[in-house]
């Protein structure tokens, strides 16, 4: 993750804010729509910071596996983008 690093905390460090926002909001019993928007906008900005880590993934630690000719470590690899989006999935 060194090339996504910042981009990657910066993203984290909003949704953060947004986090803290939405409580607040809850505090001040604002209206249910404009909370439940916020969440989406959470939701939305956790899933970009999601494909940036998983591209960074795909990009170093799989395309590592795959050069090095390893079949077990590219197995394990493999097998863990598959648990991984299985895990997605429900």
């Amino acid at each position: 993750m060194k090339n996504e690093k910042s981009a990657i905390n910066k993203r984290l460090n909003r949704i953060e804010g947004q986090v803290r926002g939405i409580n607040k909001m809850i505090e001040e019993e604002r209206y249910c729509i404009d909370v439940l928007q916020q969440m989406q906008a959470i939701k939305s900005a956790l899933a970009k910071v999601e494909n940036l880590i998983l591209k960074d993934h795909a990009a170093s630690c799989v395309e590592s596996a795959i050069a090095s000719g390893d079949t077990i470590e590219q197995r394990k690899k493999f097998g863990e983008l598959v648990e991984l989006f299985s895990k997605v999935k429900t």
